[in-house]
């Protein structure tokens, strides 16, 4: 590292439009490496860590913990040590904020959502980045949509072509559900990749999503060249029917947050906005009867009914969970140890890509490059 290097509010997700800074993880004069976790900041939805892209000494704070700034705001500078500090100031003083577009900064860099149509359903997708290989498609869970991955999508595409979908009955995608067996998400899913011209893949399914994984790696073993699962259903019995039975009767604030605090480690971790961007899901025409369709397919009596046998695929798999998921227990994963890679995290819940965004990053990035 030879120059002053900015360090700068992340765009995480497609409507964040700023961030608050919750509190630094290094100190001024510190030496940073590549990857270390530099500061926590909380947005709309979720608090997340952001990481040094680069190698040098943390010169300058400009950001203290509370402040809230725009995406593409100055939160530090990061320079050698043998920079003179008049030299720091002056960067600091002439430092111009990206110019604002519509919807706040930087969001021309971000691509919007397409849709495309497969058989009877329309489903809503984002594709990021590019590369030769097989792309990562990301599958969301029960009552989620592609936003999901957040923290997980644009970090991935900076070296891989990736793709994310609202599934059936989910985010932007069709509502109307006359079906919701496992054969018709996967039957989607496998029309989906076609449609995109996508013959393998790397598959990262969370929870309800990762069982879908499974079945199109059953299904068609020969066009998954992995399978990250995370938090995954379809590996056991057991599931927090009180959860699912909440989400789907959920109408106000004040249960929406109860709900949804059962996902995380810390519920404080839970936002204003993803409450609000929940109910304003569960209020949309038809959502309320295709969740009551999957939960009586999937989780009829409050267990799972879909269930696969890992030892009989054949493609690398890891799976990634949260040590204290209250809503699929991690003896799940435990039970899979010395049989496929298993990585169990601490101090997460039931979303370890959005909780431990960072460490599960890297376990994909690694995984797909295996």
């Amino acid at each position: 590292m030879t120059e002053i290097v900015a360090i700068t509010m992340p765009k995480w997700g497609l409507t964040m439009t700023e961030g608050k800074v919750l509190g630094w993880l290094k100190h001024e004069g510190d030496a940073v490496a590549a990857n270390d976790e530099l500061l926590e900041i909380e947005t709309p939805k979720i608090t997340n860590v952001m990481e040094a892209g680069e190698t040098g000494t943390l010169r300058r704070i400009v950001a203290p913990e509370g402040a809230m700034l725009p995406i593409g705001g100055l939160l530090a500078v990061l320079a050698p040590v043998e920079i003179a500090e008049a030299d720091i100031e002056a960067f600091v003083a002439n430092f111009v904020l990206p110019e604002a577009t519509e919807g706040g900064a930087g969001e021309s860099d971000v691509p919007a959502p397409q849709d495309v149509t497969v058989g009877d359903h329309r489903l809503r997708y984002l594709e990021l980045g590019s590369s030769e290989g097989p792309p990562i498609v990301f599958i969301h869970g029960f009552g989620a949509d592609l936003s999901t991955w957040m923290f997980n999508q644009p970090a991935l595409a900076e070296r891989h072509r990736t793709i994310s979908l609202d599934l059936p009955g989910h985010g932007g995608s069709t509502k109307m559900l006359e079906g919701a067996s496992i054969g018709m998400f996967t039957g989607d899913l496998d029309l989906f990749l076609g449609a995109l011209g996508v013959d393998r893949v790397h598959l990262v399914g969370h929870s309800m999503g990762g069982a879908i994984a499974m079945a199109l790696a059953d299904r068609q073993p020969e066009r998954v060249a992995s399978l990250t699962l995370i938090a995954s259903a379809g590996l056991g019995a057991e599931i927090n029917a009180a959860f699912i039975g909440g989400f789907v009767k959920m109408e106000r604030r004040r249960d929406a947050q109860e709900v949804l605090r059962l996902l995380v480690h810390e519920p404080e971790l839970v936002g204003r906005t993803m409450v609000e961007d929940v109910l304003r899901y569960k209020r949309l025409d038809r959502v309320t009867a295709a969740l009551s369709h999957i939960v009586a397919e999937w989780f009829p009596d409050g267990r799972q009914r879909v269930r696969f046998e890992l030892a009989q695929m054949t493609m690398p798999i890891q799976i990634i969970w949260g040590r204290a998921d209250r809503i699929i227990p991690a003896a799940h994963a435990e039970a899979l140890q010395g049989r496929v890679k298993v990585h169990i995290l601490d101090n997460a819940g039931h979303l370890p890509q959005m909780e431990k965004a960072a460490e599960v990053n890297h376990l994909i990035a690694g995984f797909v490059a295996s």
